[in-house]
């Protein structure tokens, strides 16, 4: 009987390695379709790694967290199948997505220059998007969860932004993330920092608020400036002689 319940378990455990591999595939073939299999590879290559970035930083911290699941056109998240216990945590495992995903795009980047390669400078470019955009200070996004640590009422200055973003740029994973952060404005816009509950979950120290805000601001400096230089990368070599 133990035998049957350690195969059971085994079971389950290689059907979710299954399914979030399955995912994986389906978004590399439609991505393929669209844009070719090397770009698609690179591109959902750079998702996986920014979305390990928080498995890992989630198991670091205890908790329970399930694979990557991706959908094309909308992206990939991890499931946190327990929320954090405390502020610090969460800004803590949503850092670390953009944190390791930029180390990613820029070793995309520098591979692509060093090799004089336009489409891995393309696949350094959306790596380096992707994690500034997730870095817009409105919850879900990371940056929403990063800034948190400061105070939720810092998603109201997220929310314009997004509109900004969605004008800019439309497509249908900005749709889902406007219909997921909406409650979450209406949380920041009733936030009242002496609710008991409040007090407890968003307590952190002084320095700690620094630092986050500081790592915060860095790694979404060094974004924007490289998003804009590979951009520009990007049109010299396409723009006639």
């Amino acid at each position: 009987m133990a035998k049957l319940f350690l195969l059971l378990f085994a079971g389950l455990k290689y059907s979710k390695i299954a399914a979030s591999g399955a995912s994986m595939l389906i978004s590399l073939a439609v991505y393929a379709t669209v844009f070719g299999w090397r770009y698609a590879a690179g591109f959902v290559g750079l998702l996986f790694i920014h979305e390990m970035g928080h498995f890992v930083a989630a198991r670091q911290r205890g908790l329970n967290v399930g694979l990557p699941t991706f959908i094309p056109f909308v992206g990939a998240w991890i499931q946190l199948k327990e929320q954090p216990m405390d502020v610090e945590t969460e800004a803590y495992v949503a850092a670390a997505g953009p944190f390791v995903g930029a180390i990613a795009s820029f070793g995309v980047y520098f591979l692509g220059r060093q090799m004089e390669s336009p489409l891995l400078l393309a696949v350094s470019y959306s790596g380096f998007f992707l994690n500034l955009f997730n870095l817009l200070p409105v919850s879900p996004l990371d940056g929403g969860r990063i800034t948190a640590i400061l105070s939720p009422r810092v998603w109201l200055i997220g929310a314009p932004l997004l509109l900004g973003v969605m004008l800019y740029r439309p497509s249908p994973m900005l749709i889902v993330v406007a219909l997921i952060a909406a409650p979450q404005l209406l949380k920041a816009w009733r936030y009242d920092p002496k609710a008991p509950e409040n007090a407890r979950y968003y307590n952190a120290p002084l320095q700690t608020r620094i630092e986050y805000g500081a790592l915060y601001l860095a790694l979404a400096a060094l974004l924007g400036v490289m998003t804009y230089e590979v951009h520009e990368q990007l049109s010299a070599v396409h723009s006639p002689v």
